[in-house]
């Protein structure tokens, strides 16, 4: 049960652009419905590199101090009342689903709550004030939330089950049938994760591209790929490129990539991981005729796209948001084994709250030092650095 007191915890806080703060932050006994739970491993999203590098993301500003981070995992350390009627005990191993939906609109009713107009999300600066985030060294969570782990699954895997649900959302509403081929565009965490679990829903052939030759490579030897396709960079011209050239040349990545996994006609199923203008519209042009492209990556807001090259091959283009319902499939894929070389994905590890800055500046990076890839990028908190 909890203690009936506050105590003081510390968390790294975002003030200003690359402005990372150690503070003392005051916590009080989790309420009767709600978890206390020491974070173990934190792995930093793209989202929260926006806001670390320009204290904003995209249209949305930082109006106040900010904690970052939201692919987390931790043990409880104290438990409300009613939530340990529920059973929770301290010392459960739990993943934090981060989002917290009002449960009572429309979409929530249906169970498709992460669309929910006033769900309040951790380290999103979106819902004012804003809803803190796992860079923490303890937290208060709603038990609703969290998500026990088996005793054996490490935190750094835990934590990676919010990409992970990211990727298993997208492919649930892509209704991918055995035996199709996918093409994935943008080898970022996301776009690895989604090849793998197109693959692991019984795709044929994956192909995955992106500019980085390295990423690719890596997707293939995991398993998660079976082709490969680097994009070439192009020069930039002299002069702008004018909406027509900027269709043929995002054509014509469309059928190069193509004819890299021998789909001359197009793929059944692109799964946009990217964001960027014209890879979304090489998505389009990708797609075969009644085929599907997939919108996960968050980018430019506002672009120009070849809609008759959708509308007139029936083309379908749907969105991809966050995930519903898939934390408990995450945790089962992994539990099983069947998700191969998932740890490889966290590339880098810093350990401590004070290391949080450089694990950014880091995680900004195509390869480190050593020259290798940088992909995931983890914090490691508490007990867990002693064992690392």
């Amino acid at each position: 049960m909890s203690s009936p007191e506050p105590t003081t915890v510390t968390a790294s806080v975002l003030h200003a652009a690359k402005d990372l703060r150690v503070v003392p932050v005051s916590l009080p006994p989790p309420p009767a419905d709600e978890l206390q739970i020491a974070i173990r491993s934190t792995t930093l999203c793209g989202s929260d590199l926006h806001y670390y590098n320009h204290y904003r993301n995209g249209d949305i500003l930082v109006t106040s101090p900010l904690a970052l981070g939201h692919e987390s995992s931790g043990i409880v350390t104290a438990v409300g009342a009613s939530a340990a009627a529920a059973g929770w005990v301290v010392g459960d191993r739990v993943a934090l689903e981060v989002g917290l939906p009002c449960e009572s609109c429309p979409r929530c009713l249906e169970g498709r709550y992460n669309i929910c107009a006033g769900m309040r999300f951790r380290s999103s600066a979106k819902a004012v004030p804003h809803f803190w985030g796992t860079l923490q060294q303890r937290i208060n969570h709603p038990a609703k939330w969290c998500h026990k782990l088996p005793a054996a699954m490490p935190f750094a895997l835990a934590s990676l089950l919010e990409p992970l649900s990211v990727a298993l959302h997208t492919i649930r509403r892509s209704a991918i049938q055995p035996g199709q081929t996918v093409l994935v565009v943008g080898a970022g965490a996301v776009g690895l994760l989604v090849a793998a679990a197109a693959h692991l829903a019984g795709a044929s052939r994956v192909l995955i591209a992106d500019i980085n030759a390295g990423r690719v490579a890596f997707a293939v030897e995991q398993g998660w790929a079976t082709h490969a396709y680097t994009v070439p960079m192009t020069p930039r011209p002299e002069q702008p490129p004018s909406v027509a050239d900027k269709l043929a040349a995002s054509k014509a990545s469309a059928d190069a990539m193509c004819a890299a996994v021998n789909a001359p006609a197009g793929v059944d199923i692109v799964f946009e991981c990217t964001g960027v203008e014209p890879c979304v519209q090489a998505s389009i042009y990708a797609a075969r005729a009644g085929g599907t492209v997939m919108l996960v990556g968050m980018g430019t807001p506002v672009q120009t796209l070849p809609i008759s090259a959708a509308a007139l091959r029936e083309v379908d283009i749907r969105g991809g948001f966050r995930y519903a319902n898939c934390y408990p499939q995450g945790v089962e894929l992994i539990a099983s084994g069947r998700l191969q070389g998932l740890e490889k994905l966290v590339t880098q590890r810093f350990f401590g709250m004070e290391a949080v800055g450089e694990a950014f500046e880091m995680a900004g990076r195509q390869t480190d030092e050593q020259g290798r890839l940088v992909i995931k990028v983890e914090v490691v908190f508490g007990e867990e650095e002693a064992k690392l």
